[in-house]
């Protein structure tokens, strides 16, 4: 009982935190993905680690004023950057078309883990490869080669770390 309170509190964090970052939408900044690298390598590093150790988090965007949240399970680190991957034919991809700023939260039994960011898709055939080639159980449904596979990456991300029994701890990357 106490851990699906946990899991709705997180749940209910993470559509808020949203939520208001819909409050400033714009579009998709141009960025060239074969250019940026994150701006703390080892941040994000921590970040991947505990998105891995929690096993899934739960990723929200803003579907028009709604925010939508949804479990996601892939984080991975290619070319200096934290991506992620889901469908183009999902809403999830439709919402991020339409707003890149999204929040994802995790937990691990004992921690829970709060980003925002912007997700930019990269298109590169490789990064898509090596995306599914680390997660082969998405084989099943993905193909580096069709259409429907995307990847995004966390731009201008900030995640603060936290737990009931010791003060927050914010990292960007």
């Amino acid at each position: 009982m106490v851990l699906t309170a946990k899991k709705i509190l997180l749940s209910l964090l993470t559509a808020l935190a949203v939520f208001s970052c819909s409050r400033n939408s714009g579009k998709t900044p141009v960025v060239n993905p074969s250019e940026y690298q994150s701006s703390n390598q080892e941040n994000m590093q921590s970040v991947r680690d505990f998105l891995h150790k929690a096993g899934a988090y739960f990723l929200a965007t803003v579907d028009g004023d709604q925010p939508q949240v949804r479990p996601f399970g892939t984080a991975e680190i290619i070319e200096g950057k934290l991506y992620i991957q889901t469908g183009h034919v999902k809403n999830v991809a439709k919402q991020i078309a339409a707003n890149p700023k999204v929040a994802i939260c995790a937990f691990d039994g004992q921690m829970w883990l709060r980003i925002t960011a912007t997700l930019i898709e990269d298109p590169r055939v490789e990064i898509k490869k090596a995306m599914l080639d680390a997660n082969p159980g998405l084989r099943s449904m993905y193909d580096e080669n069709d259409d429907n596979t995307a990847v995004y990456f966390l731009k201008d991300a900030k995640a603060t770390f936290n737990s009931f029994t010791a003060a927050p701890v914010e990292v960007d990357f």
